[in-house]
């Protein structure tokens, strides 16, 4: 596949003495591999966010949220950093225009719209909300966890996974004021704990990943003459060959470059999964689901050719490396795993 590719990973830097959360590496598509070129200092780098105009970077931090332009080889500079006004969020999103940053607050239950300015630097929040309500009396699931934050294609609606209530709350974005009205809930199983969220390419479908509960749910995506959204669960399928298995939760949801593929992964019995992607109905068939050598794997990808797999482990500080053969459902491990502190997300990124 023609073209040059960066890989960013953001990671933890609590409980080390190297403060770099952000790595930068050159990805070699030939042979499945990342070679560092720079590390970005930043606090806790729990996940990154390439804006939609591919100009701009945007990293979560203890002190709230920065924001770097990427240069022509994929290097980043800073160009300045905001509060959300609560604790550190754990995901970040922009509505298609790059109008708005939005953030989720797993510790707070809190979504935050912050104004995104022309330069690419982030001006003031626009909106605050707090999740209410109380979910399953047990563990973690009792108050609200916003885990992650996603604007539909159409760019009308920003959905927030609500981990710890069970369900994905809806708003509809007023662009001139960047404020949220609720507008619909999309209510899920009980102790599932909706986890991440993706979009199919031409927006009909979203998958949702239920950390608890295993499984990938599908919805239909339409909105009505009334201009309220609707999303009707047309499938569920389990991230794992064992789905009674005890000790297991699904946590990364990434597609593919070309959309074929969904990837998801599984800690506990660490495991990556690929799912084929029917594009005419949304639907999704286990391709293959095996170990990745290493620790909570917290996200994967698929480099762009589709031939390569790399997963982030966080538990066991490593980057592993796999060929992926979709014909023969199977992974094989494609060289030594690299080192890196408390890896949390990666991003593949084309550069000129």
């Amino acid at each position: 596949m023609a073209g040059k590719f960066v890989a960013y990973v953001s990671c933890y830097t609590i409980g080390s003495e190297d403060n770099n959360g952000i790595r930068v590496y050159d990805v070699d598509l030939e042979k499945g591999r990342l070679k560092e070129k720079e590390q970005v200092e930043i606090t806790n780098s729990s996940y990154l966010r390439v804006s939609h105009n591919l100009k701009y970077l945007y990293s979560i931090t203890d002190l709230g949220v920065e924001s770097y332009t990427i240069e022509k080889d994929g290097r980043l500079e800073l160009l300045n950093k905001a509060s959300i006004n609560g604790m550190r969020g754990c995901y970040l999103y922009t509505d298609y225009e790059d109008k708005y940053l939005f953030s989720a607050g797993y510790h707070d239950g809190k979504v935050t719209v912050l104004r995104l300015l022309p330069d690419g630097s982030i001006g003031e929040i626009t909106d605050e909300i707090y999740h209410k309500g109380l979910g399953t009396a047990a563990g973690r699931n009792f108050r609200p966890h916003v885990q992650c934050v996603k604007m539909t294609r159409d760019n009308r609606f920003l959905l927030a996974c609500d981990l710890g209530l069970d369900r994905v709350n809806v708003y509809e974005l007023n662009h001139e004021t960047g404020k949220l009205k609720e507008t619909d809930i999309i209510h899920c199983d009980q102790e599932s704990a909706p986890r991440h969220m993706q979009f199919s390419k031409d927006g009909r479908f979203l998958y949702v990943v239920q950390e608890q509960k295993r499984a990938i749910d599908v919805f239909s995506y339409t909105v009505g003459n009334n201009n309220i959204p609707d999303f009707e669960r047309i499938q569920s399928v389990y991230t794992t060959k064992d789905p009674k298995a005890m000790g297991v939760a699904a946590s990364a949801l990434k597609f593919s470059y070309d959309f074929r593929y969904l990837i998801t992964s599984n800690a506990g019995e660490n495991s990556v999964t690929v799912f084929d992607v029917d594009q005419e109905t949304g639907l999704l068939t286990m391709n293959v689901s095996l170990p990745i050598a290493g620790e909570y794997p917290k996200d994967a990808a698929l480099l762009p050719d589709n031939r390569h797999l790399i997963s982030c482990n966080h538990e066991s500080n490593t980057m592993t490396f796999f060929h992926f053969h979709p014909d023969k459902h199977t992974i094989v491990m494609n060289g030594p795993e690299m080192a890196v502190n408390q890896p949390n997300c990666i991003i593949i990124h084309e550069v000129s």
